[in-house]
């Protein structure tokens, strides 16, 4: 049994995830704007949070924002009714870990709530399984500190932001198909697309500065080329 946390401030959609939850034997509590939401995430550290976009005063963007300034492993899950692609690339580029787009069903969304928890205890069980500090293109990464240091200072990184480099570390020069790296680092059982792949890419990229270590190869995937 896990604990859950649904940030929403639609009664209908909470109190409905909310039950649904509740019969797949999680614990649920349930929250109905970001900063009650919040307040209840640092009270009752949950193992995953269901946190929905659009809220009134505090957004599902600032709730994934101060969630991610001190908790960079706990699976966080956006419920969005917009389509825009520039909602997604914030939320994934503020840290959350996948996104699904209002209405949805049911199974789909237990379906992506079993495999983030799924992967957050592999990693847990895992110790972490990343070397503590290495060199990555222009920046050394810290795995301790979940953050990139370069020329400008240090920079701030999601998990699976650290898991994509740490595997594209282990494999240097090796082309990497997108199913590879989805399979890597977000698991199996993911059941996105492979645009949630190029949205966190682009956002590493941002934070690894130019000239980028990691190059497109068009058709198949990504390669690493590290620093002559």
């Amino acid at each position: 049994m896990s604990r859950i946390l649904v940030i929403e401030d639609d009664a209908n959609i909470r109190e409905g995830v909310a039950e649904t939850l509740r019969s797949e034997c999680h614990e649920v509590s349930v929250a109905a704007d970001g900063v009650d939401g919040l307040a209840k995430y640092r009270s009752w550290r949950p193992d995953l949070v269901l946190l929905d976009i659009m809220m009134p005063g505090k957004s599902g963007y600032d709730v994934c924002r101060e969630i991610r300034a001190t908790d960079a492993a706990t699976p966080v899950i956006m419920l969005t009714a917009k389509g825009e692609e520039i909602d997604k690339v914030l939320g994934l580029g503020l840290g959350a870990d996948d996104y699904v787009t209002k209405p949805f069903g049911i199974r789909e969304l237990l379906a992506r709530v079993a495999a983030a928890l799924r992967r957050a205890q592999a990693v847990e069980a895992n110790g972490g399984a990343a070397p503590a500090e290495f060199a990555f293109g222009a920046v050394n990464v810290d795995a301790r500190r979940y953050c990139v240091h370069g020329e400008s200072g240090d920079v701030a990184l999601s998990d699976k932001e650290l898991k994509l480099l740490t595997f594209f570390h282990a494999h240097p020069e090796e082309v990497l198909s997108r199913d590879a790296l989805l399979n890597a680092v977000w698991g199996v059982s993911y059941f996105g697309s492979t645009r949630t792949l190029d949205q966190h890419i682009a956002q590493l990229r941002k934070k690894l500065g130019e000239p980028t270590p990691i190059e497109t190869v068009h058709g198949v995937g990504y390669r690493y080329r590290p620093r002559a």
